[in-house]
């Protein structure tokens, strides 16, 4: 018996230290390694219920299996955001981040062993089906999800294109449970769109933050330039700069996004985490957003992009790099932000690669604006609010405060931006909008029926006549 604990206490020393290798901690591990030593009585816990595991579990279980499973629960059990990615897993993440990808286009985490939607990416069976943030996905076809890790639902829900998978759904608000049938599809997210809003507006949406991000909304500026000369106007007047639902993604991209209405140089947001590496100022420069161009996309910016008002919009489904643009743009007060109260991840995930072509998703540092204001757990508060109907109601979301086991935000800067004044919301009360009477048909963002949207252009035009 002592022979085998000594065994398994072996396996699993050796498995830290391979791990602080291949990771390259030597920051972490030289910093730590006068005031700590290897916790000898947790490792021989672990050796316990390893040996009784592999001694007394009805069937067996190999090795691998369980030390997968033991990193996969140090890791989903600090935060919602740090996870183990397995080989399929990572190749997954690195071939979503370059915006296109198979399954059903929605961003969940876990809740209570369930499946908890964040948001629905725009343009995806899951956002078509009328999914919302905060349903709870409790089956998977035939298969209860309780009991099954993240990962594990994840791969259940992708498969190959135009397959079929079941959907129950638990929603706040419903009396029992329904069921929704998706069509898998090789999902192309268009992470940049734009059109030429009535009066000479421009209209510039983001729906994702991806590795060509930056550049497309550069070519969509210049593409509203060009409409607006065609249709014989004096100059783009205003931009509406939407990042409604918009779940986030590369930091490089909304650097890059922030940097095309910023003035050179100027500070876009900064992280602070333990290590050195993880304590970074990004600014709006090309070494901060630029990656594997050889030339500056900025030259090709229109003017306006500098020169013209802007409303940004937000929701409760802006989050992260989302929330990085929003704030950079408020703080530098080149924008006025308008919507609902963010989502509130403001974390840093660092991938970082293991020696069997899987990874560990870590957080390591906090994102904050460039007036020092934590986005954790907080999220950005609009500079106007105004709710998604004309009688003063939003459809309820989660956000990052709600998740469990959320990074807390007790490590704010010191330096605070004034809280904006209280807001009174528009619209008078009366009957729920039309969106809000069809619950599973989503609001289509840009119609008629927007009005955020149509709030902002009024403020653009507010703006053209206290400039005459």
């Amino acid at each position: 018996m002592s022979s085998k604990l000594q065994k398994a206490g072996l396996v699993v020393a050796g498995l830290i230290a391979g791990i602080f290798i291949s990771l390259n901690y030597s920051a972490i591990a030289a910093k730590d390694a006068a005031t700590s030593a290897l916790p000898i009585e947790e490792l021989r816990s672990f050796a316990d219920v390893y040996n009784a595991i592999k001694q007394g579990y009805v069937e067996p279980v190999d090795d691998k299996k369980l030390i997968t499973h033991a990193i996969s629960g140090m890791l989903a059990n600090l935060d919602p955001h740090s996870a183990y990615l397995d080989a399929d897993s990572f190749k997954d993440l690195q071939v979503s981040t370059q915006g296109e990808f198979g399954g059903l286009g929605i961003e969940v985490g876990m809740e209570d062993g369930f499946v908890k939607v964040v948001a629905p990416i725009e343009d995806t069976p899951a956002y078509k089906a009328g999914l919302k943030s905060g349903d709870l996905i409790i089956k998977l076809d035939d298969t209860p999800v309780k009991g099954l890790t993240l990962n594990d639902a994840v791969k259940k829900m992708r498969g190959k294109p135009k397959t079929q998978i079941r959907l129950t759904i638990v929603r706040k608000g419903e009396t029992k449970p329904f069921e929704v049938t998706l069509t898998r599809e090789k999902i192309k997210v268009q992470s940049v769109k734009s059109k030429l809003l009535e009066g000479g507006y421009g209209y510039l949406r983001v729906t994702q933050f991806q590795e060509e991000t930056a550049p497309d909304v550069v070519k969509h500026l210049e593409k509203l330039a060009k409409e607006d000369r065609d249709a014989k106007g004096t100059g783009i007047k205003g931009l509406v700069l939407d990042l409604r639902n918009d779940p986030g993604g590369l930091l490089n991209g909304a650097v890059g996004v922030s940097a095309a209405f910023l003035e050179p140089r100027v500070l876009v947001t900064s992280t602070d985490g333990r290590t050195e590496d993880a304590k970074r100022r990004y600014l709006a420069s090309p070494e901060d957003y630029q990656r594997g161009y050889k030339e500056d996309f900025m030259k090709n910016l229109p003017a306006f992009a500098k020169t013209a008002p802007i409303v940004v919009l937000v929701n409760g489904g802006s989050a992260s790099a989302s929330e990085i643009v929003a704030g950079a743009l408020q703080d530098h007060k080149r924008a006025v932000v308008m919507g609902t109260q963010t989502f509130g991840k403001g974390s840093v995930q660092t991938v970082l690669p293991l020696s069997n072509n899987a990874a560990i998703k870590l957080t390591t540092a906090r994102y904050f604006t460039p007036s020092g204001r934590s986005i954790q757990a907080k999220g950005i508060t609009p500079d106007i609010i105004v709710e998604e109907s004309a009688n003063g109601e939003s459809r309820e979301r989660i956000r990052e405060a709600d998740l469990e086991r959320h990074l807390g935000n007790e490590k704010d800067k010191p330096v605070e931006a004034a809280p904006p004044k209280p807001q009174p919301k528009t619209g008078k009360k009366g009957k729920a909008d039309e969106a809000d009477e069809t619950p599973h048909v989503p609001l289509e963002f840009a119609s008629k029926k927007d009005y955020q949207l149509s709030q902002a252009v009024n403020l653009l035009k507010a703006w053209q006549i206290i400039k005459r």
